[in-house]
């Protein structure tokens, strides 16, 4: 049995059905050629844009000239309310600032600093779900807990049981299920003056979610004045100043920052374990090979993660068959020339992890779930040319290390204790909102081992 993937939708449909299909999930709205094609375009009375899958393409984009392809404002139109002007979000001068003051908090050697709170939130999953045993449980659900466990841990050394913290957890779960990737103004190009058609509610839980964010970051920036504050994250990240101005993020800044930090570590992480458990209760026999690798984790300390070797190939393809973020888009700055065709300033340029993963012109059997492709040379070429989860070049995402960390540890502790069991008649079918997620969960049986 094949990983389960969205039916593509008729090659021919017109403008306004597509834009329904989009708003309900970007993945069924695109056709079936889009896993062949090198490239492709779609046009709009208002904007055209080009899906681009060609591996020297996309190393234009992302790595040889990423700052002519700056980060398209569309996609932004259905994050702003919550991330303002965050990272994930900024171009320019602005983003340049932001990452040198961000990237030395995820440098190799704060990993390990931070591992621990990482196997506290892992045990503290563990734990949870023993309660739970025999029953048929829903993944995403876990999985969610867990990643937000360990962004509160490493973040601000709370757990998710934190009062503040549970809030936000809440809130932003509430913010998934009523925001959709894009809105109108991601279609119709219209002034920064106009208001953006966002509902109340989302607008509501987007303030409350900053109120919080924006009390954990000032009861921080109190004990760093108070030299009471703990080594980490955010003490990184808040104490760390500009290389080139001398200036550190303040309050409004770091909040921003703080909602992307929820949003990439504990959305895209929660997506890709969720989606990991299911492979693994699919394919038994790999479920069997991590519970027995995952005795290395008796001692867990940070040397253990070395020996997790296949857990790392399940996650990396995990990771290629639903990547959490399934589309980006960049905006050319000005005109261009892909594969002989003229790109107008202003075009919009997709690059799409989930069709470029499951390219059948780059990949051997691109929909089959298959760990050992990674020691192939037709894997180790695509790992380098067409994998692409967490973007690449200058904006790769910061917390790529992390994640790769954070995930095998959080699967193979999970392993180790507890078995997952398909349940008849409860195939996920895999839907693009925030991330890649199930339509309606990801539904196991849990078992002691």
């Amino acid at each position: 049995m094949k990983p389960p993937k969205p039916m593509a939708r008729p090659d021919k449909i017109s403008l306004w059905r597509y834009l329904r299909l989009f708003r309900q999930d970007l993945l069924s709205a695109q056709p079936q050629r889009l896993y062949r094609a090198w490239m492709a375009e779609f046009r709009t009375p208002f904007f055209r844009s080009y899906m681009i899958n060609q591996p020297d393409l996309i190393h234009t984009v992302l790595k040889k000239r990423p700052d002519a392809f700056p980060k398209s404002g569309r996609i932004s139109e259905g994050l702003r309310p919550l991330l303002g002007q965050s990272v994930f979000l900024t171009n320019g001068e602005i983003w340049k600032r932001q990452r040198r003051i961000i990237d030395p908090a995820f440098e190799g050697g704060r990993l390990k600093e931070t591992f621990p709170a990482m196997v506290e939130a892992a045990q503290a999953c563990v734990d949870r779900l023993g309660v739970r045993v025999g029953q048929v449980v829903e993944c995403e659900e876990i999985t969610s807990h867990a990643a937000a466990d360990v962004i509160f841990r490493t973040l601000f050394s709370v757990p998710i049981e934190h009062e503040v913290a549970a809030q936000v957890f809440d809130k932003f779960r509430t913010y998934q299920r009523e925001q959709p990737l894009l809105n109108l103004a991601a279609f119709i190009p219209v002034p920064n003056w106009v208001p953006r058609f966002h509902s109340r509610k989302t607008r509501q839980t987007a303030r409350r979610i900053r109120e919080l964010i924006s009390r954990l970051t000032t009861q921080r920036a109190n004990a760093i004045s108070d030299g009471t504050a703990p080594d980490d994250l955010a003490t990184k990240i808040m104490t760390t100043p500009d290389p080139e101005t001398g200036e550190c993020f303040d309050t409004q800044e770091m909040v921003d920052q703080v909602a992307i930090f929820f949003l990439a570590g504990h959305e895209t992480s929660a997506s890709a374990l969720a989606w990991t458990l299911y492979l693994m209760a699919l394919y038994p026999e790999w479920q069997d090979k991590l519970a027995k690798e995952a005795q290395a984790l008796d001692a867990p300390d940070f040397s253990a993660m070395s020996r997790l070797k296949l857990s790392r190939d399940v996650f990396r393809e995990a990771l290629r068959l639903y990547p959490p973020v399934p589309m980006m888009v960049r905006e050319a700055s000005s005109p261009e020339q892909f594969r002989d065709r003229d790109v107008a300033k202003g075009s919009q340029i997709v690059l799409s992890p989930w069709h470029l993963h499951r390219h059948e012109r780059l990949w051997d059997n691109p929909d089959d779930f298959d760990p050992t492709r990674w020691s192939t040379e037709n894997g180790k070429k695509c790992q380098r040319e067409a994998y692409i989860p967490f973007s690449a070049g200058p904006r790769v995402c910061t917390g790529a290390g992390f994640a790769m960390v954070e995930g095998p540890l959080i699967l193979s502790t999970l392993l180790r204790r507890y078995r997952f069991e398909i349940v008849e008649g409860k195939t996920p079918v895999p839907v693009a909102h925030l991330t890649v997620r199930s339509k309606d969960g990801i539904w196991l049986r849990l078992v002691e081992r």
